[in-house]
This record gives C-alpha cells, structure tokens and sequence, in this order.
C-alpha cells in the first residue's frame, strides 16, 4: 500500500480527491474497476463510510472519489483500490482530517 498526501477540508467542503496510479501500471495496463473506503483512524464517527459520495470514477491512470461531509477534528483514512487489466491489485491511502471551516 502506498501514501498519499490529502488536504484537510472543512465539514461543509465537497471535494473530490483524485488517486494517481500512474508509477503502479506496466506500459499498455489500464484501471479496469476502482472503489474508495473511509474509516476513523483517530477520533469518533459511527458513519465513516458516509464520506464517500457516490462510485469512484477513471480516467486513465487517475481514479476520483468525491468526498462530503466529516465530523471535525476527525482523521480518516482513505484507501482507494484499483483493479488493473493485468489482475493486480494496487491500494492508495492518505488521512483527511477534518478541520475548522475559516
């Protein structure tokens, strides 16, 4: 699994986060399916999957997630997996932490 680095965002922030697995594809491998997963890695939210908004969705070697909502101050883990059309099976992750709207 590799690292990515995530911006914080505010509670009533949609963004959409977009996963490079560009140096994880051979010449010619394409994404063939992608999904996004949030769980709490450190404070409390009993919904974490509600950060998710709708399916992932390609292009080229970028997969997008489109992320809403939160509870402040916490950090979840985002973990994006990408299905290639060689069979592998590549996961990015990166901590969102959900901060103070400025």
């Amino acid at each position: 699994m590799s690292r990515q680095i995530i911006e914080g965002k505010s509670v009533s922030e949609t963004v959409t986060l977009a996963f490079s697995f560009l140096s994880h594809l051979a010449t010619g491998e394409t994404i063939s399916s992608a999904s996004t997963t949030a769980t709490v890695y450190s404070g409390t939210d009993a919904s974490p999957s509600s950060l998710i908004s709708g399916a992932a969705s390609i292009s080229g070697s970028t997969v997008s997630q489109k992320v809403i909502g939160g509870t402040l101050g916490v950090t979840y883990t985002l973990a994006c997996s990408a299905t290639t059309s060689l069979g592998q099976v590549v996961v990015l992750s990166g901590f969102l932490v959900i901060v103070p709207a400025i």
